[in-house]
């Protein structure tokens, strides 16, 4: 026989055994929780693949632009495009940071 939770009252040893694991299996899940959401941010966006060529209406809205570099979290270098009216950016091959630069500096 047990106790639970300072009470009077006693239990069978099966049933304390089956509330420890319920206790064990909850602390798991939430462990399991809080390491997803907090790593979330520490894991680095980076570009799988690029593209080599990017419509020249595409490289006018670029509203800002990063390179990727090799070597660290990212495997391949890549020329990051954020544009305007879009959440999500375009990965573009590193030679595409020539003909961006040519087509703002011919933008009015």
């Amino acid at each position: 026989m047990c106790q639970y939770l300072n009470t009077k009252d006693t239990f069978p040893p099966q049933t304390c055994s089956a509330i420890m694991d319920v206790k064990v299996v909850l602390v798991i899940v939430c462990l399991c929780i809080l390491a997803i959401t907090s790593s979330e941010a520490g894991i680095p966006k980076c570009c799988l693949h690029t593209k080599h060529k990017i419509r020249p209406r595409t490289l006018m809205n670029v509203k800002r632009w990063e390179m990727q570099k090799s070597s660290g979290e990212c495997e391949i270098k890549a020329l990051v495009l954020y544009l305007k009216g879009y959440e999500k950016p375009i990965c573009a091959h590193p030679s595409e940071l020539r003909r961006l630069k040519r087509m703002k500096i011919k933008r009015p």
